[in-house]
């Protein structure tokens, strides 16, 4: 891999059958950078992320994360990325605490490393009288907070985002997105799915896919002024009208 990237792909394809779902597409990705990856329903993005986190292997193509293969080493990929996906992942008949210590358990963490680290976490959310309560008790908002944690509790290389802050107000939106920032400052590279095109106003770059097919990759700036656009929801409208296909 080239210097500094975490993430390279290269041509990488998915079939299902006569059906292309992901179509020779070709990135890379910086550590530390905030890397959106958009698309409408049915552009592709979740079959893609599926790939790069080793739950799907490709048809064809190249693509290594955090320096492995995606074909020969998935195992060793999940064990260098976080993932949270649109349902959160959490138990939620176990207590807050219970879910960070599962998934701190997961990674092989000594016991000294998930008590400290279980306590800073529980600090950060302003979520220590809710330790001992069940996960199905929270408000969604804070679901969504303590998943996160989650995701990066083993401080991966990379955390996979998909789709992380859908159904809540704004402000829960904001308080998620300081989280992320702060996660990159670490060093940690965030790869997100969004529908909101505000949030790709934050990433540091930004992939759009049409059919299958990476049809503009840039900074929010560049690709606003090369699409003559106001903001990101009309670059992304400019794209999306020219797709074929949807769920």
């Amino acid at each position: 891999m080239q210097e500094g990237n975490v993430i390279e792909v290269e041509d990488l394809t998915k079939r299902f059958g006569d059906f292309t779902a992901v179509d020779k597409i070709s990135f890379a990705v910086k550590q530390g950078e905030i890397f959106g990856f958009l698309g409408a329903n049915g552009a592709g993005k979740t079959t893609a992320m599926r790939m790069l986190i080793g739950l799907s292997k490709p048809s064809s193509g190249e693509a290594k994360v955090a320096g492995f293969d995606v074909y020969r080493e998935n195992e060793q990929i999940k064990n260098n990325i976080g993932y949270m996906s649109q349902k959160f992942s959490l138990y939620e008949d176990l207590t807050v605490k219970e879910n960070i210590r599962f998934y701190a358990g997961i990674y092989g963490k000594s016991d000294q490393f998930i008590k400290e680290k279980t306590s800073i976490i529980l600090k950060q959310l302003h979520m220590e009288e809710q330790a001992n309560n069940l996960v199905v008790s929270l408000p969604l908002g804070w679901k969504q907070k303590l998943a996160f944690s989650v995701a990066v509790f083993h401080e991966p290389r990379i955390v996979f985002l998909d789709e992380p802050t859908g159904g809540v107000d704004p402000v829960t939106r904001r308080e998620f997105w300081q989280m992320i920032y702060k996660a990159a400052d670490k060093g940690i590279t965030v790869f997100v799915t969004t529908h909101y095109m505000d949030e790709a106003e934050y990433c540091h770059r930004v992939s759009i896919m049409v059919d299958g097919r990476i049809e503009a990759l840039d900074n929010p700036a560049a690709l606003k002024k090369r699409f003559n656009a106001r903001n990101m929801e009309e670059v992304f409208l400019k794209l999306a009208r020219g797709a074929k296909r949807a769920e």
